[in-house]
């Protein structure tokens, strides 16, 4: 419970008598957009584009998501066994010099970039993986780097369809990326690990993937399990070994998934399409079920209405699935407003069905992607500014990866045109959050980060301002008056 305080006395004013009003719910929400690099989807806007241009896009596009009230990127470092950052264990990524392998020239670390910029603006930082997809629209391995991993460990290589696979049954490449996971882990500020819905390949039709070989090793060293179960054997163990890696390293980095929305077609009643569960071999019920991820985002990519793959008819046996009541976003395909001619309204419903089962611990939605509010495609952006993300929202907090709060701000006080408060000197502070207590609600109406000490107020009345640490947990607040003589202008 968060008490505030004023004028240094307890006030009777309680954490459950913050009740977001109007416009201003919910103040906890996770507001996330997947930033897709393969194939130069969202960023950069061009492979060829120079250092100081790329970053001049990632801020603009920064700048776009933080007026927008988005507190989440989801971003794209590993989509083909490549790097968008700097490695000793794969190449720099073809999609942002052109080359696979060349670094960046002048120099930069796009990922160091986006985690700076990115905790400027108040937005986490969520790491995005593909683990096993080697290279995309081609089964070539003329141009790969010679520390790629279809190089490197090119027996388990295959052409499969229009794209390069690594094996998932193969030991050493489920060894390569969970190091690859690990050292962003260790060496990066980043909020969140993050893999989508690649394991085993979607199949194609007429050919069985073609790991024969690593099954046939497995099943002469003494291996019983029938070729379907071994697959998802292979996925299960890498999911199960990253959760733990990562909680053993640094606690506080989350670790989600974004499934195909459908786990068995079937399933639940009256839901028809592919199966994830026996055509990737993705048992992504039980990756839920068992705890293995903080936040589930099934990529629940349909409208609501239609029954035979319905986003809130999926959502509803999505959260039945939460044993361990851990968070979950969905997944919406906000690019459907341009490539199926969907109403922005069908995004707005979205968002308020998955706002309608907060107390299921349905807690916010990821939209792919970023490109459709940058370009405000169909009016999207317009709809979220006006009616959907009005006022700023924290992210809300996973119980289960923290057990402190941080200590309130200290030095608040009201002078001239100005609310002023100390910097932290605990290491802990994120952010700083303030609320304007109107209409019987403390309303969250700004969030800072924490070089900022100051803000001017454009109201009379009562404010609080708390410390928010990076896991989003809050500590107590201090109550403030403003009075008319306070404010300038």
């Amino acid at each position: 419970m968060i008490w505030f305080y004023l004028c240094g006395t307890l006030s009777l004013i309680a954490a459950e008598t913050i009740k977001p009003g109007g416009n201003a719910w919910p103040s906890r929400e996770f507001r996330g957009v997947w930033v897709a690099t393969v194939a130069n989807i969202d960023w950069p806007l061009s492979k060829h584009d120079s250092p100081s241009r790329q970053k001049s896009e990632l801020v603009s596009l920064l700048d776009k998501l933080q007026e927008l009230n988005f507190n989440a990127i989801v971003f794209q470092i590993r989509s083909v066994g490549d790097a968008m950052y700097q490695s000793s264990l794969e190449p720099w990524s073809e999609y942002l010099t052109g080359t696979q392998g060349k670094a960046p020239s002048p120099f930069y670390d796009p990922l160091h970039f986006v985690v700076n910029e990115a905790h400027k603006r108040n937005i986490e930082v969520h790491t995005w993986y593909n683990p096993y997809r080697a290279r995309s629209g081609s089964t070539s391995r003329h141009g790969l780097a010679p520390n790629h991993m279809a190089v490197k460990l090119s027996q388990y290589a295959y052409a499969y369809g229009h794209n390069l696979w690594m094996d998932p049954g193969a030991k050493e490449v489920q060894d390569q990326c969970y190091n690859v996971v690990m050292d962003v882990v260790k060496r990066y500020d980043i909020d969140g690990v993050h893999m989508d819905d690649y394991f085993y390949p979607y199949p194609v039709s007429g050919h069985d993937f073609p790991d024969s070989t690593t099954y046939h090793a497995y099943t002469r060293s003494g291996g019983h399990l029938p070729r379907s179960d071994w697959r998802r054997k292979n996925v299960d163990d890498l999911i199960q070994r990253l959760y733990a890696g990562i909680k053993a390293t640094k606690r506080h980095v989350k670790f989600g998934l974004s499934p195909f929305g459908i786990w068995k077609a079937g399933v639940p009643s009256g839901i028809h399409g592919f199966s994830s569960y026996s055509g990737q071999y993705a048992d992504s019920r039980k990756w839920f079920d068992e705890g293995w991820v903080d936040y589930m985002t099934p990529q629940l990519y349909w409208q609501i209405d239609p029954p035979q793959q319905s986003f809130t008819h999926l959502m509803d046996w999505w959260l039945e699935q939460n044993t361990h009541k851990h968070h979950f976003y969905a997944g919406s395909y906000a690019g459907n407003v341009v490539h199926k001619h969907w109403p922005v309204e069908e995004i707005r419903r979205q968002v308020e069905e998955t706002r309608r089962r907060s107390d299921k611990l349905s807690l916010g939605d990821v939209f792919f992607s970023a490109k459709y509010f940058r370009d405000n495609s169909k009016g999207l952006s317009d709809m979220f500014k006006t009616q959907l993300y009005t006022s700023p929202a924290l992210a809300p907090v996973m119980t289960w990866l923290t057990t402190s709060t941080p200590q309130a701000p200290s030095g608040v006080t009201v002078s001239t045109g100005k609310v002023n408060w100390q910097a932290d000197t605990t290491g802990e502070v994120r952010s700083w959050a303030v609320y304007r207590f109107a209409a019987d609600y403390w309303n969250l109406i700004k969030v800072f980060n924490n070089a900022t000490l100051s803000f001017a107020p454009d109201h009379v009345g009562r404010y609080a301002v708390t410390a928010v640490d990076r896991l989003s947990s809050e500590s107590d607040g201090v109550v403030v008056s403003v009075e008319a003589s306070h404010i300038i202008g």
